[in-house]
């Protein structure tokens, strides 16, 4: 028989690991959503929802969970998927952004053809912990000529939820719309938008 997952029954799935990958670092471990078929596709609904009627052009899903979720939103929105990977795993010319991590730094790449100048892109990826990445996502994809309409998240952490007018996400995202960011399994406010 198949199970119907809410936010809660979904929330209860995400297992926490603590000190893990070191000391001070709480890793938030998805597997078992990806397990459950059920579970998976009410993410995606979730993750999805408040952007099915939205200018979204391309997706963009950040290594590595993004892109397990990325590709699936993107067809359900019918547009493309570009992938956003760790530094020296694409091929070709790439954009590169450096951004803070929990527990240190990293790069970010996109190939430079990846997305067109005006398109309207929608960031993907599992959990928003500090903002660095989609931060750094974010100027990827400005670097590009083109503009961030939304994020969304499987899983944000209390501190991080919403997006406030200091947040590396904050506008001007897109000058002439509203920005969301969907964190369907947030433990505070799981969506904001800004007009």
């Amino acid at each position: 028989m198949k199970e119907r997952f809410d936010l809660k029954s979904l929330k209860s799935l995400v297992a926490d690991f603590q000190d893990f990958p070191q000391p001070g670092v709480t890793f938030r471990d998805i597997s078992p959503v990806l397990a459950e078929p059920e579970a998976f596709a009410a993410t995606i609904e979730a993750m999805v929802s408040n952007f099915q009627h939205s200018s979204v052009t391309r997706v963009a899903g950040i290594e590595s969970r993004g892109f397990l979720f990325g590709p699936s939103i993107a067809a359900i929105l019918g547009v493309g998927f570009c992938p956003i990977r760790k530094a020296g795993k694409l091929p070709g010319e790439t954009i590169t952004e450096k951004y803070g991590l929990e527990y240190g730094s990293d790069t970010l790449e996109m190939s430079v053809d990846a997305i067109s100048s005006g398109d309207s892109v929608l960031l993907v990826d599992d959990v928003l912990a500090t903002g660095g990445t989609l931060a750094a996502a974010t100027r990827l994809v400005r670097t590009a000529g083109a503009v961030v309409v939304g994020a969304t998240v499987v899983v944000a952490g209390a501190a991080t939820a919403v997006v406030s007018a200091d947040s590396p996400l904050s506008p001007p995202m897109h000058p002439r719309a509203g920005t969301t960011m969907s964190a369907p399994m947030a433990k505070t406010v799981e969506t904001h938008s800004r007009m």
